[in-house]
């Protein structure tokens, strides 16, 4: 009994360097994709940002030309 409870202990052994390494990947791979969903949630508020600020001020500089460019007609 004595040389099974030994034998366990040194599988143990072995395995805990690659458990531990298993779970410093999973966590740095857990870190960058989070980092990338954050990233890319702050470029589409950014850029969401961006277009209202471009309508706003195409709004306020030329308020007499129609919002439509082409109202379906074309010049012939």
């Amino acid at each position: 009994m004595g040389d099974l409870l030994h034998e366990g202990w040194m599988i143990l052994a072995a395995l805990i360097p690659s458990i531990g390494l298993l779970f410093l990947f999973w966590v740095i791979l857990k870190n960058f994709v989070e980092g990338d969903r954050r990233e890319r949630a702050a470029i589409r508020r950014w850029e969401a940002e961006q277009d209202l600020e471009a309508r706003k001020s195409a709004s306020s500089t030329d308020p007499d030309t129609p919002h439509s460019e082409n109202s379906g007609s074309s010049p012939s």
